[in-house]
C-alpha cells in the first residue's frame, strides 16, 4: 500500500477475504496487522509452538513485524545465539527469530537461514517492506504493483482477490508453459504479476522496488579432492544432520517413501535419527508400468517402518485430472501431480507434516538426460545423412506404446533434441511443444505477439550462473534454477498444501547442495551410473536393490487416458470451435494431434496433455472472472 495513505475503510475486511482465498495452506488461524501504509495478513498451518507461536511475531518494540510461509530449521540454534546477544523472546516459535535477526544483520540477515520460506518483514521506523523466497524455492512468492499498489502473496488466486488486480494471460509466459510444461521465474501466467525467484530478496522502500539475488550454487571442485569414500561418509553425516532439523515438530510426522534411493535414505536416516518408530507412506496403482509400491514395501519392512499405503484405480486418478484447473491458478502439466496429491491426501489423515526426497536427483544427476548429453557428442559425429536417412527413420517407424518411459519414446525424444544446442536441446528433451512445433500451434497473432525466443532465460543462466567447466554439471546448474524450483518444488507445494500436508526436503539444506556440487562430476554420474555417490553413501543403510534400481518417476498412464478416461474431456476443451474463438492455437493442428494419438499412430500424450492442463486452468481462471464480469456489468 501507499506509505502516505492511511488504512482505508474495510482494510482488514480486504485482507481477510485474500487470506480466505489460502485457507488450505493454514487452516489453523489467521493472523493480521493493518498500519499506516501497509497490511500484512496470513493464514497459519501451525507445526512449531501450537500454543504462542501466532503471527506476526514481532521485534520487542513493536517496529519490525514478520509473517513467514515455511519453516526455519535452524531456529534453536539462531535463537541461542540472539539471547546471549541480548535479544528477548516471548514464544518458543521458529518464526520469532526473523525480526530479531533483522536487527542485527538488516537484509543480510537471509544467509543465515537454513530452511524452507518466503516470508515479509515490515520496518516500521525505515517504512521498508523486505521480502525474501528460500535458496531452492520450496516456498512460492508472487507479487505485482496494481494502481500504485504493491501486492505480494504464496498463490496468484490471493491476488486475484484484490479489486485492482484483474486476470489477464501473458502471451510470452504462454510460450514458457508450451516449452518448459512449467513458467519460469520471474514470469507467472498473469500480465502484471511476477514471481520471486528462488534465492532471490525484494525491497520496497521509497517508492521503489528492488530485487536481487542472495545465493548462488557452485560447482567449483573442492580441493583436496576427497576419496570416494571419505565423500561418501561426508555426505552422509551432512544428510544425517539434515535429516535430523527437519524431524522437529510439535505434531505428528512421517515420510514419503517411494522405494527409489532418494527417498529410501531419508527414511532410513529418519529411523536412525528418531526415537519413535518412523511412519512411511506410499501409493499404489494396478497398471505394472507405473507401480512402485514392492519396493516402497520392501525397503519399509527393511527399516522397520510403521508403513502405511494406499491402493488406487487408474479411474479415480483420471477423475481428479478436471478438478485441477479449480485449485492449481497457473497453468502446470507434469502429470505427476496428480499421483503427488493422491499420496498427500493420504498422507495427512495420518500426519501433518512429512519428509521427502525431493532435490537428489538435481543435485546428484539422477534424469537420464544427464547421459543422453554425454552421447549426444559421439551420435554428432556420426554422419549426417545417416542419421537423417537411416537411424532416424528406424526410431520414428517403432512401435508406439504407452507403457511408462518405454524405449521408443525415450529414443524419440533423443533425436528429436540432437541437432539443438545443449540448453535447447536439455528442454526438448524434458519439455513439450519444440520451437518449431510452437510454430504449427499457435496462430499467426498468438506468434506475434510474444516472445518466440523460448530459450533466451535458459542461456542468459547457462552462461551467468553457472561456474562448472562440463555440460552435465551446468544442466545440473539449469535444473536446479528452472525445473526443480518451478516443476517439482511447485508440485510438490501445490499438492501438499491442497491438504493442508508440510512437505520438506533434507536434500535441499544448503550444506548438503553446496557439497555435492563441490564433489567432481563423475563423483555424480560416473559412467552410466547416475547418482554414484549419492548410492555409496546410502548402501550401508539400504538394501542393495535399492542402489541397482533404474529411474522409474511417478507416473500415471496419461496416454491411455487421453484415448479412453480424458477423451471426452479433452475432445471437449480442445474443440476446433472452443479454439477457434479463443484465437490462441491452430484448431487443425491440434485436431490432427488428438486423431494420431487416439488412433495409436503416435504418442502425443506430452503435447495433449500440456495442452488440457492449460484449458482447464484458462476455463477457471481467464474465463470464469470474465463471465463474472459480464454478469456484474448487465446487473447494474
Amino acid at each position: 500500500m501507499d506509505a502516505k495513505t492511511p488504512p482505508p475503510d474495510g482494510a482488514d475486511a480486504l485482507l481477510h477475504a485474500m487470506c480466505e482465498r489460502m485457507t488450505h495452506r493454514g487452516p489453523d488461524s489467521e493472523g493480521l496487522m493493518v498500519q499506516t501504509g501497509v497490511g500484512l495478513g496470513m493464514r497459519r498451518l501451525a507445526i512449531i509452538d501450537l500454543q504462542t507461536g501466532e503471527q506476526p511475531a514481532w521485534s520487542e518494540d513493536r517496529q519490525v513485524a514478520v509473517i513467514l510461509n515455511g519453516e526455519i530449521y535452524n531456529y534453536r540454534e539462531l535463537r541461542e545465539r540472539l539471547e546471549k546477544r541480548g535479544h528477548r523472546f516471548r514464544s518458543a516459535s521458529d518464526t520469532e527469530v526473523l525480526p530479531h535477526l533483522y536487527e542485527e544483520y538488516g537484509t543480510g540477515m537471509v544467509s543465515h537461514l537454513n530452511g524452507m520460506f518466503a516470508f515479509a518483514l515490515w520496518d516500521a521506523r525505515r517504512r521498508r517492506l523486505f521480502i525474501a523466497r528460500d535458496r531452492f524455492g520450496e516456498k512460492p512468492l508472487y507479487w505485482g504493483v496494481f494502481d500504485g499498489t504493491f501486492l505480494f502473496a504464496s498463490e496468484p488466486k490471493v491476488l486475484l482477490a484484490h479489486p485492482s488486480v484483474r486476470p489477464a494471460l501473458n502471451l510470452d509466459a504462454l510460450r514458457q508453459y508450451l516449452s518448459f510444461d512449467y513458467i519460469p521465474a520471474p514470469l507467472s501466467i498473469y500480465q502484471g504479476i511476477q514471481k520471486l525467484p528462488a534465492a532471490h530478496q525484494l525491497t520496497v522502500e521509497n517508492g521503489r522496488v528492488d530485487v536481487q539475488s542472495y545465493w548462488r550454487l557452485s560447482y567449483k571442485t573442492r580441493e583436496p579432492v576427497p576419496s570416494v569414500d571419505e565423500a561418501a561418509e561426508r555426505l552422509r553425516e551432512l544428510l544425517h544432520d539434515s535429516v535430523r532439523m527437519r524431524l522437529v515438530s510439535d505434531v505428528p510426522l512421517g515420510v514419503l517413501l517411494s522405494g527409489g534411493v532418494d527417498s529410501s535414505t531419508v527414511a532410513a536416516l529418519a529411523v536412525r535419527a528418531s526415537s519413535e518408530t518412523v511412519k512411511t507412506f506410499s501409493i499404489s496403482f494396478a497398471e505394472s508400468s507405473y507401480d512402485e509400491s514392492r519396493y516402497a514395501r520392501a525397503v519399509a519392512k527393511f527399516l522397520g517402518t510403521d508403513h502405511h499405503e494406499e491402493r488406487l484405480s487408474v479411474d479415480l486418478a483420471a477423475n481428479l485430472v478436471g478438478e485441477i484447473g479449480s485449485w492449481m491458478d497457473e497453468p502446470f502439466s507434469d502429470p505427476s501431480l496428480v499421483p503427488t496429491f493422491l499420496l498427500s491426501r493420504f498422507t495427512r489423515k495420518h500426519v501433518t507434516v512429512a519428509l521427502g526426497g525431493d532435490g537428489g536427483d538435481e543435485l546428484f544427476a539422477g534424469y537420464p538426460m544427464y547421459l543422453g548429453h554425454r552421447i549426444a557428442p559421439v551420435y554428432e559425429r556420426v554422419p549426417r545423412f545417416l542419421r537423417r536417412y537411416l537411424i532416424e527413420p528406424l526410431v520414428r517407424r517403432l512401435p508406439v506404446r504407452t507403457d511408462n518411459i518405454t524405449f521408443d519414446y525415450k529414443a524419440r525424444r533423443f533425436i528429436m533434441g540432437a541437432d539443438y544446442d545443449a540448453v535447447a536441446r536439455h528442454h526438448v528433451w524434458f519439455g513439450s511443444f519444440t520451437p518449431e512445433e510452437q510454430e504449427q500451434l499457435l496462430t499467426s497473432e498468438a506468434r506475434q505477439l510474444s516472445d518466440g525466443d523460448i530459450y533466451r532465460q535458459a542461456r542468459h543462466l547457462a552462461e551467468t550462473e553457472c561456474d562448472a567447466d562440463n555440460v552435465v554439471e551446468c544442466m545440473q546448474s539449469l535444473d536446479t534454477r528452472l525445473y526443480l524450483a518451478e516443476d517439482i518444488l511447485t508440485k510438490v507445494d501445490r499438492a501438499s498444501m491442497a491438504v493442508s500436508l508440510e512437505v520438506r526436503a533434507p536434500f535441499l539444506d544448503p550444506r548438503v547442495a553446496e557439497y555435492a556440487a563441490s564433489l567432481p562430476a563423475n563423483y555424480k554420474l560416473r559412467g552410466r551410473t547416475s547418482k554414484y555417490i549419492l548410492k555409496q553413501a546410502a548402501a550401508p543403510l539400504l538394501p542393495h536393490f535399492v542402489g541397482r534400481r533404474g529411474k522409474k518417476g511417478f507416473g500415471v498412464p496419461v496416454a491411455d487416458w487421453l484415448k479412453g478416461k480424458l477423451k471426452p474431456l479433452a475432445r471437449d476443451l480442445l474443440s476446433p470451435e472452443r479454439l477457434r474463438r479463443k484465437g490462441l492455437f491452430n484448431a487443425d493442428y491440434v485436431e490432427r494431434l488428438q486423431s494420431e494419438h487416439e488412433r495409436g499412430a503416435a504418442n502425443h500424450r506430452k503435447l495433449l496433455w500440456t495442452l488440457l492442463m492449460f484449458e482447464l486452468w484458462h476455463e477457471s481462471f481467464i474465463e470464469t472472472a470474465r463471465r463474472i464480469e459480464t454478469s456484474v456489468a448487465s446487473s447494474s
